[in-house]
């Protein structure tokens, strides 16, 4: 009975009681949305590679190149040369070698160069091979096989015409217009970068960019591409490398950071990643901290909206006492109250957070490679939403008490 009386006597003040509402509503979609993309951003890179033992560069920071080689963030800083890969593929230990060169882009989308192993021994989520909508693997002359996200955001189909261009900007002068490579397939969307991509023959981005003559060398693509007109073999950014034993990965890791040809680091996926999530940790808890305090400065905003209620309801609280209502009703009614806002505070806030990222969870798979969880709520946002309605519930007790403690003879008598 006492909480039909507080929701009804909260529809009496609706219009303060939807502020309330609505400002605990907003706190809840802030903090409930920087813990989901928290949690898309972490799942969505750590199902980006899975299965690859190490990946090997041109000596550089192991984030770097954690980055710039899986997750197309950044630019490498040197290239590594054909020969070391055909050494490192040749060691005893090595099962496949997946070769990635970059530097290249079509309408903002980089251009990986590699080879058919890439379709092969490449794995993402749960061990999970890559698979075609249309299509196959480098078939016909000069190939092209593009991303789930990038064929579906540029419109191509197989057979249609793609030519590159120098570098990763969405505008790019320096057109591969003389050399176009076919859509030969499609692949299927997986969640990550893989996506945003689109793939390319080493064979044929060594003949893209060697010149027919001294005089139409492009100095650009020399220097990115490193390439001789005499012997047209790309250079690569990156080597996936894949081993016959996993408990061979530290010894051949140190193996090639030690490299007597040229300088390589090499990595190990998992363990960067980690070091990664140490690196932005700080930032992703100053972002739950910000949130944490909106929703205090929301909870704030009820508890001051209760006590100056609490005041202005003295009457109102005085004829419940005379009809019958004891001070513990009056304490259950206040406490209902505070309670019924949290609640329906943090349901508004829920409702938008998973209306928002529903209707917004292609744009965020096909922008940034992220997945949401779709309608399912993590186990950390319940109870955060638990603990706010509980919290929402006890800062009620201050009104609520103070109700509890004014006499009856308090409520009848006129104040000037």
């Amino acid at each position: 009975m006492m909480l039909r009386l507080a929701a009804k006597s909260l529809w009496h003040r609706r219009l303060t009681a939807s502020l309330v509402v609505l400002s605990i509503a907003l706190a809840v979609t802030l903090l409930m949305g920087v813990e989901r993309i928290r949690g898309a951003t972490r799942t969505s890179f750590a199902a980006a590679v899975s299965g690859t033992d190490l990946i090997v560069a041109a000596r550089a920071s192991p984030v770097h190149l954690l980055l710039f080689s899986v997750f197309g963030i950044g630019n490498p800083t040197n290239n590594l040369a054909a020969a070391t890969h055909r050494d490192i593929a040749a060691r005893p230990e090595v099962a496949w070698t997946i070769p990635i060169a970059l530097g290249d882009s079509h309408k903002g989308y980089r251009v990986v160069g590699t080879s058919a192993a890439f379709f092969q021994h490449f794995r993402y989520g749960e061990a999970r091979a890559l698979a075609f909508q249309v299509g196959g693997a480098f078939a016909g002359d000069d190939p092209v096989i593009l991303g789930a996200a990038a064929a579906r955001a540029l419109g191509y189909r197989v057979g249609d015409a793609v030519v590159l261009a120098h570098g990763a900007g969405d505008v790019s002068f320096a057109l591969h217009d003389a050399h176009p490579f076919r859509v030969a397939g499609i692949l299927q969307a997986t969640g990550t970068p893989v996506d945003r991509a689109l793939y390319v023959p080493l064979q044929g981005l060594a003949e893209l960019h060697r010149p027919a003559n001294d005089d139409e060398a492009d100095p650009l693509a020399a220097a990115m591409h490193g390439h001789d007109a005499a012997a047209p073999e790309a250079t690569l950014t990156a080597v996936f490398v894949g081993l016959r034993a996993r408990n061979q990965a530290l010894g051949v890791q140190r193996a090639l950071n030690e490299w007597k040809g040229e300088a390589l680091t090499a990595i190990l996926p998992a363990v960067t990643l980690q070091e990664l999530w140490e690196i932005i940790g700080v930032a992703e808890n100053a972002l739950l901290a910000v949130s944490a305090l909106a929703v205090a400065v929301g909870l704030g905003s009820m508890l001051v909206a209760l006590l100056t209620g609490a005041n202005e309801r003295r009457r109102e609280m005085a004829i419940l006492r005379s009809a019958g209502a004891t001070p513990r009703d009056v304490f259950t009614l206040m406490m209902g109250e505070a309670g019924l806002l949290a609640l329906v505070g943090v349901l508004l806030g829920a409702t938008i957070v998973q209306a928002t990222f529903i209707a917004g969870e292609s744009w965020l798979a096909s922008r940034y490679g992220l997945t949401t969880g779709g309608l399912v709520p993590s186990g950390r946002e319940l109870v955060s939403l638990g603990l706010i309605v509980i919290a929402g519930i006890l800062i009620g007790a201050v009104p609520a008490y103070r109700a509890y403690r004014q006499s009856l003879a308090d409520g009848m008598t006129i104040r000037l």
